[in-house]
């Protein structure tokens, strides 16, 4: 029997029990969209946080305060001691390294912003002229941060946008005056429209000098040290050369965390990653669930076509032949629901991107792969004792009906 004649055979047969192939055809299918909708929510998770630590900047190395160990603490935190502080002369220390192109240490506190009768609570940053380009900022009106001695204030700010629209709506808010807390603070600039950026929303920031944040605040401390190096090859030069530098400025003590962009990407793409293949899994025990479903079924339709079964062997059809048929039934029911499956699993992807247009939502192609695989696989794995139950059937039996 030609191929041609085994599908036209197996084709006969699904279309002769329209419902019990539907039924099978949607379990499959389930199984498959499944597989692809939650793979590409994980692969949409991880999209997501490659991109927002790719907004934060380029070639970048972060300092920390306090020295995080394996369990995520210090040894020192465990006795109630508080990291020592990072301060201005030691963000200045840095720039002696020749692999860093330039810093922007930050203060980040809260502060009543008002203007007139209107006032809300605000998260102020505080930093330098240099945190436009570490941060990859974009200025929509106005100027930045002033350039200069980074421990000199001024009475500047530079407001979100969105802060800009609730103070001053469709006036000009450059060169007006605004209070934080009990400071007024001449508005310099207005930062374009960015959104939200590793959960801190730039729209709503108020942006001052560091030295300002520290007098608002009352603190002598830095948040964090954000260093931009000359270039991805000189990233590990910069990372050590910092680790070194706050080394030998706090007497020996190796009281600071630096971090890379990439190692903490890197540790986000693992997990996501992980967790993607995790949900893929569980997603395909149920097209495990479809094939065991196909073998019930089959086992039922070897006893229903007793008759026809033994008629082809009467007329020489060898158990070979006899397994190929119930095969290729398996393979077209298992390919038909792999590709209704494909359908519905990137129609729920679109779904779901339409619902959340942050997240890039994408099944990634290992797993649509994985899953026509699996569905195949799944359907021509469990037709073998079908298959082999109806090779074996006596065929003066069979056509006797017994």
């Amino acid at each position: 029997m030609r191929l041609a004649d085994v599908a036209q055979f197996a084709s006969g047969s699904l279309r002769g029990n329209p419902t019990r192939t539907l039924l099978m055809i949607l379990a499959m299918s389930i199984g498959v969209a499944s597989v692809v909708v939650l793979t590409a929510l994980g692969e949409g998770a991880r999209l997501y946080v490659v991109n927002q630590f790719s907004s934060l900047g380029t070639n970048l190395v972060i300092v920390l305060p306090g020295r995080t160990e394996t369990a995520g603490i210090g040894p020192g935190m465990l006795l109630g001691q508080i990291p020592r502080e990072i301060t201005l002369d030691d963000a200045e220390a840095i720039l002696r390294s020749r692999a860093v192109k330039r810093i922007a240490p930050l203060t980040v506190g809260t502060a009543t912003l008002s203007r007139d009768a209107l006032n809300r609570e605000v998260v102020v940053l505080g930093s330098t002229s240099d945190l436009l380009e570490v941060r990859h900022m974009s200025l929509g009106i106005g100027k930045f941060l002033p350039p200069g001695d980074i421990h000199e204030s001024a009475s500047v700010c530079v407001l979100g946008n969105q802060m800009k629209r609730e103070l001053f709506g469709n006036e000009q808010a450059v060169g007006q005056w605004v209070r934080l807390g009990d400071r007024g603070f001449r508005v310099i600039g207005v930062l374009g429209e960015q959104g939200e950026s590793m959960g801190m929303r730039t729209d709503e920031l108020v942006i001052i000098p560091v030295a300002s944040a520290h007098q608002l605040f009352n603190t002598s401390g830095l948040f964090r040290i954000m260093i931009e190096a000359k270039s991805r090859d000189v990233i590990d030069q910069v990372k050590h050369d910092a680790e070194q530098i706050m080394f030998q400025r706090h007497n020996g003590e190796k009281d600071v965390t630096v971090i890379t962009q990439d190692a903490v990407l890197a540790t986000f793409d693992r997990i996501l990653t992980a967790l993607t293949l995790a949900v893929g899994g569980i997603a395909a025990i149920s097209l495990a669930v479809a094939g065991v479903l196909i073998m019930n079924v089959m086992l039922i339709a070897v006893a229903q076509r007793v008759k026809e079964i033994g008629l082809l062997k009467a007329l020489g059809a060898p158990g070979r032949q006899i397994r190929a048929l119930f095969f290729a039934e398996a393979a077209l029911l298992s390919a038909v629901g792999s590709v209704v499956g494909l359908a519905l699993g990137y129609a729920g992807s679109m779904l779901v991107g339409k619902i959340y247009p942050s997240l890039p939502v994408s099944p990634p192609w290992w797993a649509v792969l994985a899953a026509c695989g699996i569905a195949m696989g799944t359907g021509i794995l469990f037709s073998v004792w079908p298959a082999r139950r109806a090779a074996q059937l006596d065929p003066v039996a069979a056509l006797a009906g017994r």
